[in-house]
């Protein structure tokens, strides 16, 4: 609170408060956190992750990439993949979170680069999911 006031002060403006995660900024933030497991986070996986977003949520490329940038502030201040890993497996039935599964998979991809650390996030991820051994997609 004094922190506001100071900054108010100042004449710095306040950053907007990020929405209450939902399932739908839920899998945009893991597929944010699956990007960048592996340190290294750029346009050709952003741009896979605004193409996922919009054609999930029926998007225009500019409401996908607003999107996309609040899942970017709310992964960066999540203590870790199981919250939003757990608040998608309690609100979305099985075939399509195996689908969101196979989605970040694509962003694994994007970059033609596969890296060890990004298998452990998605494995993390599909263990939450619930995700069956023989559903996997790799």
């Amino acid at each position: 609170m004094f922190e506001s006031l100071i900054a108010r002060l100042k004449g710095k403006p306040e950053a907007p408060a990020l929405p209450e995660p939902d399932e739908h900024l839920a899998l945009g933030a893991l597929l944010v956190r699956v990007a960048k497991s592996d340190h290294h986070y750029d346009a050709v996986e952003i741009g896979e992750i605004d193409r996922i977003l919009a054609d999930s949520f029926s998007l225009n490329p500019i409401e996908a990439a607003k999107m996309r940038a609040t899942c970017e502030k709310l992964e960066a201040q999540a203590p870790g993949t199981p919250d939003f890993a757990l608040l998608i497996r309690q609100t979305v039935d099985y075939p399509h979170r195996l689908e969101m599964i196979q989605a970040m998979w694509r962003v694994i991809m994007a970059d033609g680069d596969h890296a060890p650390e990004e298998d452990e996030t998605l494995l993390e991820i599909e263990k939450i999911f619930g995700i069956k051994p023989e559903d996997r997609p790799i």
